[in-house]
């Protein structure tokens, strides 16, 4: 019983995760006519893709943070905190998911992939329920493992838009926001609830210098995302050890070996 207090009512967790669900499943089955939105700009035409898709994707990112809001309302330990920050890694998720969903085609390869989606959700909801009260029995494992989604949520998005064929200015935004959302949660949970906003927009800005020298390289979508969450991670744990006041050259050897292996590793995978 004393457990029980640190983890989310089973019936609302499970409409949560199947109402997303079943917005996934829509999407997926309504048939809409796409149109494109230009802007014309100095010497440049700017043409935006919109279609059903699009807008499922921003509404199921928007329906996942207001159902973790809802979902959070129940928690003992809450006492009238603002939930934004328990919104930041559903809202990411979902929003990756969805893109990622896109991309996959019809038959056996896009319900396996819905399915791994349904897990995925129901275990980012739970832990975020979780991670709301430290003392928490399941609060490390909890923390441990939002922060490897956060990571594999940007690789996930960057191998998605690479394999889609998407336009350099509609992968840097889409890169930028994963890349600062992604960041500002790691540090938020690992530095003991602070804000880390200039960090996490200095680390999203050079994430997407890199994507956009890398987007005119012939690589493919897999070596595209390693050599991306790389220095996502780099960044990120080379901030989160400078703000613990370690050393700059003990702060600097995880994210270089790190980035290093990845990098190595896309030199060898095709």
């Amino acid at each position: 019983m004393n457990e029980q207090k640190y983890l989310p009512d089973s019936n609302r967790v499970g409409l949560l995760t199947s109402t997303v669900l079943l917005a996934f499943a829509i999407a997926r089955i309504i048939q809409a006519p796409e149109f494109n939105l230009e802007v014309q700009l100095p010497g440049f035409l700017l043409t935006l893709p919109l279609n059903i898709s699009t807008a499922m994707s921003l509404l199921t990112a928007g329906l996942a943070a207001s159902g973790m809001d809802w979902l959070l309302r129940g928690h003992p330990s809450l006492q009238g905190r603002n939930t934004f920050q328990w919104w930041i890694l559903p809202t990411l998720t979902t929003f990756v998911i969805s893109v990622s969903l896109t991309v996959l085609p019809n038959g056996t390869a896009w319900w396996v992939g819905f399915a791994i989606t349904g897990t995925f959700l129901f275990f980012v909801f739970l832990a975020e329920y979780i991670v709301v009260d430290p003392d928490a029995p399941f609060y490390s494992t909890s923390m441990a493992g939002l922060t490897a989604i956060s990571y594999t949520l940007f690789f996930i998005l960057a191998v998605a838009l690479r394999y889609s064929d998407a336009r350099l200015f509609l992968i840097v935004p889409g890169l930028f926001i994963a890349a600062a959302f992604a960041s500002l949660r790691i540090m938020h949970l690992r530095l003991s609830g602070r804000w880390e906003f200039a960090w996490a927009l200095g680390i999203a800005f050079v994430c997407v210098q890199i994507a956009s020298g890398l987007h005119y390289w012939p690589i493919s979508p897999i070596q595209f995302g390693l050599m991306l969450v790389g220095p996502l991670y780099a960044l990120t744990s080379l901030a989160i050890n400078l703000s613990e006041d370690i050393p700059v050259r003990r702060a600097a050897l995880e994210p270089a070996v790190i980035t290093a292996l990845c990098w190595g590793m896309a030199v060898f995978i095709r």
